[in-house]
């Protein structure tokens, strides 16, 4: 007899436990009394044991089918639990998921993502890993990283990519700013403005962002960089050091003294563009889950090689 047999067995005997009656337990379990009897006895036979005490009123557990029950159940409870992760897991409905970025968490549609994931799959381990944008790319290339959520346009590299969302550029300036009370900032507005950056990303792209729109022949936008994080580049700003430029996502942390406004140009809000990347023989079911999130909430994203 195979496994297989002897687990359904073992569930017939466990259902007649539980019901007393032969009759009951195939009821239950949706098949014939017949097949429900003769694979308990043919369990009984293997054992060399009666498990059960026919009477015309129903069964009862022998002796030694009271002890062999009680251990059979909790086997038997332990594999549908098995199967069930697995079969969770191989749905992507459970498991694990590593996901790298660099821009703040505390606004924004990465920030939305990943609440909306979390509670469409609630079993499925959720990591987070920030760092920079070439210590993401090699999380991803070891497989430590499922996927990594970059800004910019998506450039060549082996696996897929995706473009996803834009977000707008946002002026970050100290509240006694003779411009913080403009509801909107024009790049031009700026010009004589002490720019105060992170070198970390994505501080340089953001940087390039700046110079397209201010600098000139003979002149360029006075930039202080720091090695520092975004979250102290706004202290830094609050306390008047200068002003700065962040991601939309980074402005639903509020800092003493700071205030924000949308940078614009005559062609409107300046943005700055989003992608992922991940592995293209990465079979992790919980990555296709997070993909599916990502073109459900943006339905015009692009994926290729």
């Amino acid at each position: 007899m195979t496994a297989q047999l002897e687990l359904k067995h073992l569930r017939y005997a466990i259902a007649a436990t539980r019901y007393r009656s032969f009759r009951k337990a195939a009821d239950a379990l949706g098949v014939k009394q017949s097949t429900l009897s003769r694979g308990i006895a043919l369990m009984e036979g293997r054992l060399g044991v009666i498990l059960f005490e026919r009477t015309s009123g129903g069964v009862r557990l022998t002796m030694a089918g009271d002890e062999i029950l009680r251990t059979s159940a909790h086997l038997v409870e332990t594999l549908d639990q098995m199967i069930s992760t697995a079969r969770n897991i191989g749905n992507g409905d459970a498991g694990r998921i590593a996901i790298g970025f660099y821009t703040s968490l505390s606004a924004g549609n990465l920030r939305a993502s990943l609440i909306e994931y979390a509670g469409r799959f609630p079993k499925v381990d959720i990591r987070t890993h920030e760092g920079a944008r070439a210590c993401l790319f090699a999380g991803v290339d070891s497989g430590r990283i499922d996927i990594a959520i970059t800004t910019g346009d998506p450039i060549a590299r082996d696996g897929n990519v995706m473009a996803l969302w834009s977000e707008r550029i946002m002026v970050a300036l100290p509240e006694s700013h003779r411009l913080a009370g403009n509801n909107i900032v024009y790049w031009t507005d700026l010009k004589d403005e002490t720019f105060l950056l992170s070198q970390r990303d994505p501080g340089p792209e953001i940087q390039d962002i700046l110079l397209s729109k201010l600098a000139a022949p003979g002149e360029r936008p006075r930039v202080v960089s720091h090695d520092i994080t975004r979250e102290n580049i706004k202290s830094l700003v609050g306390a008047g050091f200068g002003v700065s430029l962040m991601c939309e996502a980074c402005i639903g942390a509020n800092y003493p003294g700071l205030v924000y406004r949308e940078a614009r140009d005559g062609n409107g809000p300046s943005r700055i563009s989003y992608t992922a990347c991940w592995r293209s023989d990465n079979n992790n079911p919980a990555l296709a889950g997070f993909i599916s999130l990502l073109k459900e909430r943006h339905p015009s994203v692009s994926v290729g090689g």
